[in-house]
């Protein structure tokens, strides 16, 4: 693939590797556990394959920014995306994340060029990334994937309206509880690296507020605060903790393939 990175940079040609038989690969001949490129027919894949750059995903890496044009869209392999509201105050409220179920820059599906929310890498990862006209023009030809990525637009949708509904009505131990069962279900890790400051800009309230929650989960048994790190200790008890969003979300999930 050929043209310029969105810093101005060019890319090389991609030298493109033998696919394997019965396996999923990019174009490096590196594995895809993408679950909506696991799910597609071979002829959609291969029209895929040959421009799906492979990258690694650094915690806080900012996608796409709300407002500008989208430029790649991505498919993560692991690692999570969350996308942020931004007020002009400069608050800021997670309304969403994306794992290995699905992908960023969905705005490109619905015909608009710019991204609406900020998508910031919450826990490091890797993925592909394909340009956003090669991606278009792709999507003309693969009817599997245009109906994956209605069957994830329409989920996702429900999830932004439970997050919604939860920031509103839930205290922040419940939606703390809530929120690191979500993450956990993307990282599939005891350890979660997070800090206090940036759950606090997620979960769109203060630091003290969340190191009280916090607190609270370690006092009850639930999780360990580590320095940068939240260990997960009773899954099962966090799960009781959580809000009903919590469940909703996860039945939504189930759909997508993420248990």
């Amino acid at each position: 693939m050929n043209g310029n990175l969105s810093d101005g940079t060019p890319t090389r040609p991609t030298k493109v590797a033998p696919l394997q038989p019965g396996s999923r690969t990019d174009s490096a001949g590196k594995a895809i556990s993408n679950v909506i490129l696991l799910s597609l027919p071979d002829t959609e894949f291969n029209l895929l394959r040959p421009h799906l750059e492979r990258l690694d995903l650094s915690q806080h890496k900012i996608l796409h920014e709300a407002g500008e044009k989208i430029d790649f869209t991505y498919f993560l392999n692991d690692g999570m995306v969350s996308l942020v509201a931004i007020s002009r105050d400069g608050r800021s409220v997670e309304v969403g994340i994306v794992g290995k179920e699905g992908m960023v820059g969905m705005s490109l599906t619905a015909g608009l060029q710019r991204e609406t929310f900020r998508a910031i890498v919450q826990m490091a990862g890797s993925g592909v990334r394909i340009r956003s006209e090669i991606f278009l023009e792709v999507l003309l030809n693969a009817a599997s994937l245009r109906s994956q990525l209605g069957r994830f637009g329409l989920v996702h949708g429900m999830q932004v309206a439970q997050l919604v509904a939860c920031n509103r009505l839930h205290e922040i131990v419940q939606r703390l509880a809530r929120w690191l069962l979500m993450c956990q279900d993307r990282f599939d890790s005891q350890f979660l690296p997070l800090t206090h400051d940036f759950l606090a800009q997620m979960l769109g309230t203060g630091r003290p507020s969340v190191s009280l929650a916090a607190g609270a989960l370690e006092d009850a048994g639930l999780i360990q605060n580590m320095r940068g790190t939240v260990k997960i200790l009773n899954r099962k008890s966090l799960e009781e903790t959580a809000c009903e969003c919590y469940g909703v979300i996860q039945y939504f999930n189930g759909g997508l393939g993420l248990k």
